[in-house]
């Protein structure tokens, strides 16, 4: 008989089965992608491609991708965009604003890969490595100091896609100078909490209590420069009708409520 659903009835539709078979030329050889691509980059496939309580949908497109990232990620550690500091280097004063960016986005990259791996959502873990390879590869090194950041990013990206690609990261560590250990005995890099909060908050506006714009401000902006900026705003000034302030409450990093 038909098939249906046995919550409400509807018919349900029955997919083709087919057995895996070399005979039926269905069978993705493993042993010929180690061969050509290395264990490193298919594994790396089979944990970015999807979740793992789904199948795997096998690409050429995909195990080239996996194979690009692998070689991306060795030049970038091989040819640092600046010459990089000893290891062990103490943290330099002066570094640039774009240094200071790339340490935040480092932090919060571990950060992130720490959740994702503990809920063992691997292929979100890899789209967070390839944020930190992008980061790095955009990185512009504004002086020497600059060097130490760059270490600092660097050693944690081969930190973290070591336990995905462990041959290629063995490597890439003994490239950043580490000549007498192993990263299999490195340490998980650290978060400094203090890296993690965001540059800048969006604060409310509001007018006798309606909402009517939104500031992007630094994080613990001064009172008087909130409330500057949030009375130079277009709809808040049409909102005031031409009257003024009897009292503007700042609550920092939150909102502007104009009373008129």
């Amino acid at each position: 008989g038909a098939l249906v659903r046995l919550a409400d009835g509807v018919p349900v539709t029955r997919g083709r089965l087919e057995k895996m078979s070399k005979s039926k030329k269905n069978v993705v050889g493993l042993e010929a992608m180690v061969d050509g691509y290395g264990a490193d980059t298919v594994r790396l496939l089979l944990l970015s491609d999807s979740p793992p309580e789904r199948d795997l949908e096998w690409t050429e497109a995909g195990i080239e991708g996996a194979w690009r990232y692998a070689n991306r990620l060795f030049r970038l550690v091989t040819e640092p965009a600046v010459e990089l500091p000893p290891p062990g280097t103490a943290l330099p004063d002066g570094l640039s604003a774009a240094a200071l960016s790339l340490r935040a986005l480092t932090h919060k990259t571990v950060a992130a890969v720490d959740a994702d791996f503990a809920g063992f959502r691997f292929n979100r873990a890899i789209a967070r490595f390839r944020e930190l390879t992008t980061g790095i590869a955009e990185f512009a090194p504004a002086g020497p100091a600059d060097g130490w950041a760059l270490r600092e990013a660097s050693e944690a990206l081969v930190r973290l896609v070591g336990p995905m690609m462990p041959h290629l990261c063995e490597e890439l560590w003994q490239h950043l100078g580490h000549a007498d250990t192993l990263l299999l005995d490195a340490p998980w890099p650290e978060v400094d909490p203090a890296l993690l909060a965001e540059d800048t908050v969006t604060v409310a506006v509001q007018v006798n209590g309606k909402l009517r714009a939104t500031l992007t401000l630094p994080r613990d902006a001064d009172k008087a420069v909130a409330e500057e900026l949030a009375l130079a705003e277009d709809n808040v000034a049409r909102a005031m009708a031409g009257k003024p302030p009897r009292k503007v409450i700042v609550v920092p990093n939150r909102i502007v409520n104009v009373v008129v």
